[in-house]
């Protein structure tokens, strides 16, 4: 065996376990985040409110959102964003707490209460949950390691049939 497939299976080999555990948090995240429109338990689905375009004023959204207790939102400190969807009448009102209140756009009804566990799953999966120097210092490392991976496997993969391809060329000389 040749020196660069020595070094390939030995980069390959230690690549793999520095890592296995960035890159199964990735993959097990990732797969819960494919499934987010799906699975209401991941991140509520958007219901459909009564008009197209929105007329409601900031104090009564604010006031629809502080009206249900379970959502926690009793300020505008509260709250980290508004969505707005006009295509669908509706205004989600997301809570820093990961509670989520979705009123009509139209009349300010509250349509659904739930807890959304996307955002968390996201920070998960970029490494951001643990702290932000993660993101940079632990998986951006990880994932140019796996791109290595990626090539040194490809490499490993091809390397019997470029040996073969030589073997035949070699002996079609001779």
């Amino acid at each position: 065996m040749s020196a660069a497939a020595l070094w390939n299976r030995k980069l390959h080999r230690w690549g793999a376990i520095l890592t296995a555990l960035p890159v199964m948090i990735v993959i097990g995240s990732g797969l819960f985040l494919l499934l987010k429109k799906d699975v209401d338990w991941i991140q509520p689905s958007t219901l459909q409110g009564s008009g197209d375009a929105p007329s409601l004023p900031f104090e009564r959204i604010l006031n629809a959102a502080r009206g249900e207790p379970q959502a926690g939102i009793q300020t505008w400190e509260d709250i980290d964003r508004l969505d707005i969807r006009p295509g669908k009448g509706v205004i989600k009102v997301r809570g820093k707490n990961r509670w989520e209140v979705q009123l009509d756009a139209q009349t300010g009804a509250v349509l659904n209460v739930a807890f959304r566990r996307s955002d968390l799953i996201e920070s998960i999966h970029d490494g951001t949950f643990f702290h932000d120097r993660v993101k940079l210092w632990v998986f951006l490392p990880a994932a140019l390691i796996l791109l290595g991976l990626w090539g040194t496997g490809l490499y490993l993969w091809l390397l019997p049939y470029l040996v073969r391809a030589r073997r035949r060329k070699k002996a079609a000389k001779s």
